[in-house]
């Protein structure tokens, strides 16, 4: 059985995501502070892998981006979000939160 390490680093990431916007709640966090949080774990990522995580976190409802145009982006953590890092729900596949 092979473990696809990539998957498992996507994964990894987007719960890291959850957590950094989490603590900055309820404000919106930039993208700069929550890359530096990954790498400071540390987990290799760029911005472009960052922005795609928080797109995938976007589309699932865990998250609301702020897109601008050539600026940084921004996001917060929403309700739904919020209960997948508190432990309130059960989290679906694709987010590798720990066991509690």
């Amino acid at each position: 059985m092979s473990i696809d390490l990539e998957r498992a680093r996507r994964e990894t990431m987007r719960w890291y995501i959850l957590v950094a916007l989490n603590a900055g709640r309820p404000n919106p966090v930039a993208e700069g502070i929550v890359l530096t949080t990954l790498r400071a774990i540390p987990i290799q990522c760029t911005l472009i892998e960052l922005r795609r995580e928080l797109d995938y976190l976007d589309a699932r409802g865990l998250v609301e981006l702020h897109r601008m145009e050539a600026a940084p982006w921004s996001a917060e953590v929403t309700r739904d979000g919020v209960d997948v890092v508190e432990y309130t729900v059960p989290v679906d596949p694709g987010i590798a939160r720990p066991d509690k």
